[in-house]
């Protein structure tokens, strides 16, 4: 203020050089902000200060003095005005200004400011870990698991849901989706559908048919789809489990397998692998039985399922089957070439007993005929099967509800369930379906009334046609297999999760090993509440008493080993459960676990829901890579001490060395450790530096894909955990046939699969230790 009226007093006096300059500046540090106007004579005076001197040469033009100098009265008051409202225009800028610093956030109406601070976006918060494992736990409740089993009933009550129809396809598969994402919808979960056109086979107009002798044995009432469709003959040959292990103890005994009716028990392997095992033996048929020590079933009670070695549909291997597409006519490599069927513990029985010829291994005589050895079958036996099934074309719909995450939406996870069944299906599709969305309505209700802010996103899924072999997920996966294994970060499988109450137990891939372990000790057990999950089931060795290899009969099977996505699946099971019969009803499922399904379905629920809030919880992801080291470890032990033995034994040359396998070995350890290290090392709280490790962590189990198999060839392109000759297993299986001498080893071919697997694990190594830039591989 004081120099506003030194400015006006000078120019009243007649003070030459009268134009001005406004400097508004704003003292950050919170002193009052002003308004000063500076004349020209103080401009001057500061440019020679600053010593510019490009500024100071306009002092040496001639000097032309202002109209100011004849000023009337009429001016000087015109001047005055002006002053004044330039002096009232500045007060209020000051005021304003002033009055903004008392704020934490600065306005951008503030006129003039050289430099602007930004402002920090509102970090998200979220609960702490307790806090969300005790809400979880809360509001899983069984009251709520009871109502779901109840509401998800085609035709409601519950124990009514047996005798409805919702098989792939059917309306009752259709109307059960619809009231599923009606459910998500009301959950307020954003949701879609896709549809699948797919190939499946079903029953034809007579049933199928088995002649024992020339005569027809009962009534054959269940089949087994994917088999090839056509009528052999052949002498009856018992070959225990169907194991690649009972053939070769059959050849051992001298035992001719060549175009004969195999007889196999139900469990232990997929029917699909059983069909194959017999296929690869040269014979011709597979009839498939369940034994009363397996199955505690009635005598007539048919048994279904399918026998393609492999997920999807058969008939666009690798490639969706969508309406759209247009691709010429194609088949999966694992469709069985010879007809299989299965038959009733009554149709057994018939035939076994009368069976000739040798008496079988004393261990395969513990079934049906009790105090009876027996007997492997002679030529007389003869056996007809006529498969007559019918290979039609269904719409599928799989349904899907999301819950964004607030930081990394673009990272999610999957939790899906089986929702068709052959038959009643209550333990195979009821159970897992009831799981799926109380679990949907549990999150979204942390979400709505308790402040859970997940980082990630969680999708829930419901599929189609999983009877047939994932069909319905497969179909998903190949459909957008490019963006998927960059995006998505886990499965978890909620099929038949519940099955029995005896044992635990799981398949996983070795990433969540440590997670599942610290989830069971953290979830109570069912049995006894007093102890935790680990305590009841764990033991002393956690892996071995709970842990089992994935395989085709896991549904989470193909998102690990053909998608390549870290994946688990569990189940609560005892003696072997009634799947794939009439018999899959609720009250049965009581029965197997002693009514305690609504307790076990809780402890299911909470540790599925503890899996998946700890993966969309925390900034990184608990994933641990380390556990790979000792799986390709394990394997690489296992090829050395066979190449080693055949090099001495001149099967194999010596050029076949394993210093590049055991350097791609090291490179995993390496890069395991590093990144491992890199987690100890960083801040945790910069978002930027956690995205950046998990992207890294995300890579491990693709990488260990095969890129050098086609997934048309060969769907399960994982080289540890999959199938086919570019896994380790297939590396260690063909040192044993250039042992043995068979005619499939083939040398050359073994080198190649030995290079190519070996690149892959260095590839995988490569990936996981970050960026090329980061990399020095003397490999």
């Amino acid at each position: 203020m004081d120099q506003a009226r030194t400015t006006i007093s000078k120019i009243f006096n007649g003070e030459p050089r009268s134009y001005t300059r406004f400097n508004l500046t704003q003292n950050m540090e919170g002193d009052n902000s002003h308004v000063e106007m500076k004349l020209s004579s103080d401009m001057d005076d500061e440019v020679e200060a600053n010593g510019v001197g490009e500024n100071t040469n306009q002092h040496n033009r001639p000097y032309y003095p202002s109209k100011l100098n004849q000023r009337s009265p009429k001016t000087v008051c015109g001047c005055v005005i002006g002053i004044l409202i330039l002096f009232i225009i500045g007060y209020l800028i000051g005021y304003l200004c002033n009055r903004s610093t008392d704020k934490t956030e600065i306005k951008s109406d503030c006129p003039v400011f050289n430099e602007i601070t930004p402002v920090r976006a509102e970090p998200v918060y979220s609960l702490d870990w307790s806090d969300l494992r005790a809400l979880l736990k809360k509001k899983l409740t069984t009251n709520n698991i009871n109502n779901d089993l109840f509401c998800l009933s085609v035709f409601p009550p519950c124990r009514e849901f047996s005798s409805a129809s919702h098989q792939a396809g059917s309306t009752g598969d259709e109307a059960l989706a619809n009231k599923i994402m009606g459910k998500f919808k009301t959950f307020g979960m954003s949701t879609w559908t896709d549809e699948h056109y797919v190939k499946i086979h079903e029953p034809g107009s007579s049933n199928n048919l088995v002649l024992f002798r020339g005569n027809v044995v009962g009534t054959t009432e269940g089949y087994l789809a994917y088999s090839a469709l056509k009528t052999v003959q052949g002498a009856a040959l018992y070959a225990h489990y169907g194991r690649a292990g009972d053939f070769k103890r059959l050849q051992e005994l001298n035992v001719d397998i060549n175009g004969k009716v195999v007889l196999v028990r139900a469990g232990l392997l997929s029917f699909a692998e059983k069909v194959s095992n017999a296929a690869s033996m040269n014979a011709s048929a597979v009839l498939i039985y369940p034994d009363p020590v397996n199955y505690n079933i009635k005598e007539d009670t048919a048994l279904f399922g399918h026998v393609h070695l492999g997920t999807g549909d058969p008939y666009t291997p690798g490639f969706p089957s969508f309406n759209h597409t247009q691709f010429p006519p194609a088949q999966s490599s694992g469709l069985p070439s010879i007809p299989a069927q299965t038959i009733t513990i009554r149709q057994a029985t018939e035939i076994m007993s009368k069976l000739g010829g040798r008496t079988s291994p004393d261990d395969w005589s513990d079934g049906m005929l009790r105090d009876t050895m027996y007997k492997l079958g002679d030529d007389g036996d003869v056996i007809t099967v006529e498969v007559k099934n019918v290979l039609i074309q269904k719409k599928i719909h799989n349904v899907f509800g999301v819950i964004k995450g607030y930081m990394d939406k673009d990272r999610y996870m999957v939790i899906g369930a089986q929702r068709d069944a052959w038959g009643p299906g209550y333990a195979r599709s009821t159970v897992g379906s009831s799981l799926l969305v109380e679990l949907a309505r549990t999150i979204t209700d942390m979400i709505k009334n308790d402040g859970f802010k997940p980082k990630r996103s969680i999708i829930f899924a419901s599929w189609s046609a999983g009877e047939f072999g994932s069909v319905g997920a497969t179909e998903w996966l190949e459909g957008y297999l490019t963006s998927l294994n960059l995006k998505m970060f886990s499965y978890v499988s909620l099929d038949e999760v519940i099955s029995g109450f005896d044992t635990f137990k799981a398949a996983a891939s070795p990433l969540l090993y440590e997670l599942l372990e610290n989830t069971m000790k953290q979830v109570s057990s069912p049995v006894d509440a007093t102890k935790s999950l680990h305590e009841q089931f764990a033991g002393s060795s956690w892996e071995k008493s709970v842990m089992e290899p994935m395989g085709l009969s896991h549904s989470a099977y193909p998102f690990q080993t053909f998608s390549g996505i870290p994946s688990l699946s569990f189940r609560f099971t005892s003696v072997t459960y009634p799947f794939g019969t009439i018999e899959d009803t609720d009250q049965n499922l009581e029965r197997y676990t002693s009514y305690n399904t609504l307790k076990l379905a809780k402890t299911a629920g909470e540790v599925v829901g503890l899996v998946t809030l700890r993966l969309v919880h925390d900034h990184l992801l608990k994933l641990n890579v380390a556990k790979y080291t000792s799986v390709i470890r394990n394997y690489v032990s296992q090829i050395r001490s066979k190449v080693e033995s055949r090099q001495t034994s001149g099967r194999l040359p010596s050029t076949v060395t394993m210093q590049w396998l055991l350097s791609a070995q090291g490179s995993y350890d390496r890069a395991a450790s590093a990144l491992v290290s890199a987690i100890r090392n960083s801040d945790l709280d910069d978002m930027e530096q956690c995205r950046i490790i998990n992207n890294r962590i995300m890579r491990v189990e693709g990488s260990f894909l095969s890129p050098y198999v086609s997934p048309r060839e060969s769907l399960f392109r994982h080289i540890l955990l999959g199938s086919g000759s570019h896994t380790l297993a297939a590396l260690v299986n063909h040192l044993e046939a250039i042992k043995a001498g068979l005619e499939s080893a083939d040398i050359d071919q073994f080198k190649n699969q030995f290079a190519l697997a070996t690149w892959t694990i260095q590839g995988c190594a490569n990936a996981l230790a970050g960026e090329v830039w980061d990399m020095d591989n003397e490999i």
